[in-house]
C-alpha cells in the first residue's frame, strides 16, 4: 500500500479513473494494528479493481480535518476526486466489514462509470 506523505500526492491518488481507497491510520492505534495482518491479502484480492493508499493521520492533520477523519482506521473511497464511500466507526473493523465496504466502493465506481 502506497504511503501518502503530502496533500498533493493524496489529490493525485484520488483523482485517478481507477477507484482509490484511502486508509487513514496512525502508528499508535491498536485497531490499526489489528487490521495489519490481513490487509495485504485484502489489497491483493482487490488489486485489479482498486488502488489503496495509506495516510498517517498524525503526518497530515490538515488533510484529515478537511475530510473529517475523527476515528481511525478510516476508509474513504474515491473515483476521479469524488468521494464515493466512507467506512468510519469507533468500533474495531473486521475483515468481513472492510470487504463489504470495498465491494460497495467497486459497485459505486461502476455506477459512476
Amino acid at each position: 500500500m502506497e504511503q501518502i506523505r503530502t496533500e498533493q500526492s493524496f489529490q493525485e491518488a484520488i483523482n485517478s479513473d481507477k477507484p482509490t481507497v484511502a486508509v487513514f491510520k496512525t502508528t499508535w492505534c491498536k485497531d490499526c494494528h489489528y487490521i495489519e495482518p490481513f490487509m495485504p491479502d485484502v489489497e491483493k484480492a482487490y488489486a485489479d479493481r482498486l488502488t489503496f493508499v495509506q495516510i498517517d493521520r498524525d503526518e497530515l492533520p490538515d488533510l484529515c480535518e478537511t475530510y473529517n477523519i475523527l476515528g481511525i482506521p478510516s476508509f474513504l473511497g474515491f473515483r476521479k476526486g469524488e468521494e464515493i464511500g466512507r467506512f468510519v466507526s469507533k468500533l474495531r473493523k473486521t475483515r468481513e466489514e472492510i470487504e463489504q465496504f470495498l465491494d460497495g466502493v467497486v459497485q459505486a465506481a461502476g455506477a459512476k462509470a
